[in-house]
């Protein structure tokens, strides 16, 4: 930490004026962005655009995600001092970094939303950056899905997960925490063949050709067979990483609607996240983290090194 920086620098958020670089405020104070990135709607020569979806209506247990991208903003103010360890290059020095702030919506006009997420999102895509999501619950990836797939063609997913989230959905006017991967497929905006869900361990009866990399697999083969794995089926395909924050067990992440333990422990999504360095990141979420139920903070922090992570993928082919 450079601490004669730490002196002056204060609300980075708005006052610095390049997307580049650390920043160096005390992590206790100051306004609140993702990593202190600063807050830009324009995003002309914008590499990445982090942004907050606050929207959560049905989850199974707890709800509270609308908090997440609140909690995960301030959980980040303890990442942006130095390149994340491991990784051999600094994501915030060799990108474009904004924080695009949160999406706007009608609370009370829930029908509305799943478009307004797909306009927010292509948004952000026709103007040349990637979208790393923060959320709210799992529902918000279906339009994200649409939208990356209306400019990319069907999405290869790579889905970190406690639940499939492939159960059986033909309403359309369903809004549903638990069948955003059903819709998706059967819309065709994600390719099923090319498309694993790492971590599951609930039942589904049908799984619409996804590959099921199970929490006990993980656990019993290990991160290099399960990332060997994970390569096989995405191939050289662009792809969409979508990480519920539930992937995790209980232990290591309280703070969500759905909790199930026998879980990945964080060190293990860290060395998934981390192995999949080279792929073609189109952009990425993490949803579910519900702030009320941790008041350690854990999941929170949990949820903000996922999107450090996503960045630095994003990042590794575009050094």
């Amino acid at each position: 930490m450079a601490l004669e920086d730490a002196k002056n620098e204060v609300d980075q958020a708005f006052t610095r004026k390049d997307p580049r670089g650390p920043s160096f405020e005390n992590a206790f104070g100051g306004a609140t962005s993702f990593l202190r990135r600063c807050y830009a709607k324009d995003l002309a020569g914008v590499d990445v655009a982090v942004t907050g979806i606050p929207f959560d209506q049905a989850v199974t247990h707890r709800p509270g995600a609308r908090f997440g991208p609140r909690a995960i903003r301030e959980a980040s103010t303890l990442q942006p001092y130095d390149p994340p360890y491991g990784w051999g290059y600094d994501p915030l020095s060799a990108l474009a970094v904004v924080d695009h702030g949160d999406m706007a919506f009608d609370y009370a006009n829930v029908r509305a939303v799943p478009a307004r997420i797909e306009a927010h999102v292509g948004a952000i895509l026709d103007a040349g950056a990637a979208p790393i999501t923060l959320g709210g619950d799992h529902s918000i990836t279906l339009p994200i899905l649409r939208a990356v797939a209306a400019r990319r063609g069907p999405v290869a997913l790579i889905q970190f997960d406690a639940h499939s989230d492939s159960w059986a959905d033909d309403d359309p006017d369903r809004i549903d925490h638990g069948t955003f991967l059903y819709k998706a497929i059967r819309e065709g905006v994600v390719d099923p063949v090319a498309s694993v869900s790492v971590g599951i361990r609930t039942e589904n009866p049908d799984t619409l050709g996804v590959t099921i990399l199970d929490a006990a697999g993980v656990h019993r083969d290990g991160v290099d067979a399960t990332l060997a794995r994970v390569r096989a089926v995405v191939g050289e395909r662009p792809v969409y990483i979508t990480f519920d924050i539930d992937a995790l067990d209980p232990a290591f992440a309280p703070g969500t609607g759905t909790p199930v333990w026998g879980g990945l422990a964080s060190w293990q999504a860290a060395a998934l996240l981390r192995g999949l360095a080279g792929v073609d990141l189109i952009g990425g979420d993490v949803v579910e983290v519900s702030p009320p139920y941790d008041t350690t903070g854990a999941t929170a922090i949990a949820g903000a090194h996922v999107a450090m992570e996503l960045i630095a993928l994003y990042g590794w082919t575009r050094r």
